[in-house]
């Protein structure tokens, strides 16, 4: 949201009638915390969350200027507007999957309870063309691996614009909404999906690049997660009893598919300190975003084959196929 906007929205009265955005905006944020909703989901608090579905209710860009949220609205966008706001708290759906669009790296994406809704601090170095750990002009393959609704592989299309991007996914589900914003995006001809088990799928192929936002989140959080996350699907967020079990088989196996001088980016969110824990003497890099966000790692390719054998180690231990 602009600042301008963000600051009339702040500053508007919640006691008027309800017949601006404004006054609107405040009511939806009242009537959230008052329900008591979990946010996440591309907004972290109850007016943040109110402000998007109110705009795009009423088809408000957030580029526009601050005065339309004074304008007076008719009966009819009154309507249309509460009826939204009252439907995110009877559902307890994010917001997202109530307008069936997501935000990421500052482009839109059609998303919908096939895919996890796009939130990743990955967004940050996706636009930062992944500076300074590699020299943008020399990528030319990326991977997105475990893609979901492709908003990760398709922001790296628009950040590298020589280069060719694969985005893989296990679920043919989420594949058929990636392809749709593949489509929506006209990037048929850059941008492949492919249904891969990880690297099952990919046989043969290397990367400069392979950066993945995998499921990480271990099975009994998921079953004490607010009632907001448990729309998304199981399959994108569970990764058996501590959280590991996929980012281990990407350790063990991304190697293979990197170039000599190719970059490793994974996003782990909290399982950060069991990762450490389980790999001490693996060098991950940590990165840190001006906008907030933590538990995303880089390893270069030489890191990978370096610690080879530990990652087979504990690819065994835990039984999974290698």
């Amino acid at each position: 949201m602009s600042t301008g906007l963000w600051h009339a929205v702040m500053t508007s009265s919640v006691n008027e009638p309800l017949i601006t955005p404004g006054a609107l905006i405040h009511w939806g944020a009242g009537l959230f915390e008052q329900a008591g909703l979990a946010f996440g989901h591309g907004t972290d608090n109850a007016q943040d969350e109110s402000a998007a579905l109110v705009l795009h209710a009423l088809q408000i860009g957030y580029d526009q200027p601050e005065e339309v949220l004074d304008a007076e609205l008719s009966d009819e966008e009154r309507l249309r507007v509460i009826e939204l706001l009252q439907r995110r708290v009877s559902s307890r759906k994010p917001a997202a999957y109530l307008v069936n669009e997501a935000r990421f790296a500052g482009l839109s994406f059609y998303v919908d309870e096939r895919v996890l809704v796009p939130r990743s601090p990955i967004a940050e170095l996706v636009e930062a063309g992944f500076a300074p750990w590699i020299d943008p002009q020399r990528v030319n393959k990326i991977l997105d691996l475990c893609t979901g609704s492709g908003c990760i592989g398709i922001a790296c299309a628009y950040a590298f614009p020589q280069a060719r991007v694969d985005i893989a996914d296990l679920s043919r589900d989420a594949l058929d909404v990636a392809r749709e914003n593949i489509r929506r995006h006209g990037l048929e001809g850059r941008v492949t999906p492919i249904e891969s088990n990880l690297f099952a799928g990919l046989t043969g192929r290397c990367y400069d690049i392979i950066v993945s936002n995998p499921p990480y989140v271990p099975e009994q959080e998921v079953r004490e997660l607010q009632a907001e996350f448990r729309h998304e699907p199981a399959l994108g967020l569970i990764a058996g009893t501590d959280g590991l079990d996929i980012v281990t088989r990407i350790l063990n196996d991304a190697a293979e598919y990197l170039h000599e001088d190719g970059i490793l980016v994974v996003e782990v969110g909290h399982s950060q300190e069991r990762l450490v824990e389980l790999f001490p003497d693996v060098p991950f890099l940590w990165l840190e975003f001006e906008y907030g966000g933590e538990g995303v790692f880089m390893l270069e390719s030489a890191h990978l084959r370096e610690h080879q054998e530990t990652f087979r180690c504990a690819v065994a231990d835990r039984g999974q196929v290698q």
